[in-house]
């Protein structure tokens, strides 16, 4: 189900979209909009889970035990 909504642009917000769109780098504003809010998100999710790993959320919270267990842990080398 997708919900129709009203969203006021700068000027130049809009001529970026529709360049995009002309170019064929997207498919439509509205994809252009739903792929940043999407990563907006993603972004804002990411920084609460951090935020809970490293002790820097606030209030208390039922996984601070874990939490605090992941913060001890080394991580191995990725190169």
């Amino acid at each position: 189900m997708t919900i129709q909504i009203t969203v006021r642009l700068d000027d130049g917000l809009v001529e970026a979209l529709d360049s995009l769109v002309a170019a064929g780098r997207a498919r439509s504003r509205a994809s252009v909009v739903e792929d940043a809010l999407e990563r907006h998100l993603r972004r804002e999710l990411a920084a609460r889970d951090a935020a809970l790993l490293t002790g820097d959320a606030a209030g208390a919270h039922d996984l601070d035990a874990l939490a605090a267990w992941a913060r001890r842990q080394s991580l191995p080398s990725i190169d």
